[in-house]
């Protein structure tokens, strides 16, 4: 596929470097560190000197992200983006990043994560939050109680009211991941579940059981973005930006006007225009899988079934890395790694998917070539925000 020149870009923007640092259960360092593995990684796996780099994109980390994280790295950026909107960040920042090289703002990008979410638990320097904080709208739902993951719970039992979705078709998308992770070498969980495990579950918020959230773990990882000017210099194939969207909804419950839709509905439907390409182009997905519903009803709003329809859809083994969608196919945050805002990794590993560089869980088309488009998209908070991403060989 021909890389698309963005709506009123000059200049043609690519993916030339990924990876991830360190994950699952890494307790001797810290998030700084893991910034680093996987800044140098990327750098690597583009074949680029350092001093390429004009622009750094990061948030979740420090006073002043990402200040301190350039500093860390030994950048100085003439570029700079520290959006934070939970899951969906990564997604958003990307099309921020794609939006400065092709106007000629920066040359070359660095989005980095990384976070010892898991570790700093274990070791007693943090403790689960149950809410986001009670300042500004959020103070008139705190008193009620409900947490992040009671309101994805809230959500998922309107979906299942309005469209007659079962708790048995949710629970195939984690065990769907589970199998998607089994070949991934750095997935935290590979053992095969069931459908039955997944409803037998200790209930965390109904009708979520365990197995219906991500895992947490620690990890991180990079994504380079570059000028099309650079693509001849890099030692890996070029992924192209063909086109992204961003949208946000609500914070507040009240406001959020219904639950059974996502604001991916919005961003999906911008990515895909930009791209000049339909859902049914994609060959893989990568989406934000905090919960089994989030899975759901975001392939829903993305375009790849009707409203109302994602249990079928899901139920028919279409997510598994030879199914007819094959989607999260590094086990998700369902079972590779989920070290907080994860979206990420679902850039890493669409371009991984898309170079042919993710080994046993390589997907292949019908007539086993590797896959031409792939999707990421990202929720950030309660279904608050997203941010959808096409890419393209």
């Amino acid at each position: 596929m021909s890389p698309a020149t963005r709506s009123g870009s000059t200049r043609k923007v690519a993916v030339v470097g990924v990876a991830l640092s360190d994950c699952g259960r890494v307790d001797e360092a810290t998030p700084y560190t893991l910034h680093a593995q996987a800044a140098r990684r990327a750098l690597a796996d583009s074949g680029l000197a350092r001093d390429v780099i004009d622009g750094i994109a990061s948030a979740g980390l420090g006073t002043l992200a990402p200040v301190e994280v350039a500093e860390y790295l030994g950048l100085r950026p003439r570029w700079v983006d520290s959006t934070s909107v939970g899951g969906a960040t990564w997604e958003v920042m990307a099309a921020h990043a794609a939006d400065a090289i092709a106007a000629g703002h920066a040359n070359a990008v660095l989005l980095v994560y990384g976070s010892t979410a898991r570790a700093d638990i274990k070791a007693k320097r943090r403790t689960s939050n149950l809410s986001f904080g009670a300042r500004g709208p959020l103070q008139f739902e705190v008193p009620y109680g409900h947490s992040l993951i009671a309101k994805y719970a809230m959500a998922a039992r309107r979906h299942m009211h309005e469209y007659g979705t079962t708790l048995e078709q949710l629970a195939s998308v984690a065990v769907q991941a589970r199998t998607n992770a089994a070949t991934n070498p750095d997935a935290m969980f590979r053992d095969p579940i069931t459908v039955d495990e997944v409803l037998d579950g200790p209930m965390i918020a109904d009708p979520f059981t365990k197995l219906h959230c991500c895992i947490r773990s620690d990890g991180g990882c990079a994504v380079l973005l570059v000028a099309e000017d650079y693509v001849a210099d890099c030692a890996s194939e070029p992924v192209w930006v063909l086109g992204a969207g961003e949208h946000v909804s609500h914070t507040t419950m009240s406001e959020w006007d219904d639950f059974t839709v996502s604001p991916a509905a919005v961003s999906g439907r911008l990515a895909f225009g930009r791209a000049g390409v339909t859902p049914g182009e994609i060959d893989v997905a990568e989406i934000y899988d905090a919960f089994t519903y989030m899975t759901l009803v975001t392939l829903e709003d993305l375009g790849f079934c009707e409203k109302g329809e994602g249990g079928p859809f899901v139920e028919k083994g279409r997510l598994l890395r030879d199914g007819g969608l094959p989607t999260n196919t590094d086990g998700g945050g369902l079972s590779a790694q989920h070290p907080g805002m994860r979206g990420l990794f679902l850039l890493v590993e669409a371009v991984r998917q898309l170079r042919g560089q993710a080994g046993a869980g390589q997907v292949r088309r019908a007539d086993g070539t590797l896959p031409e488009l792939a999707v990421a998209s990202g929720t950030g908070g309660w279904f608050c925000s997203s941010g959808t991403v096409v890419l393209g060989r």
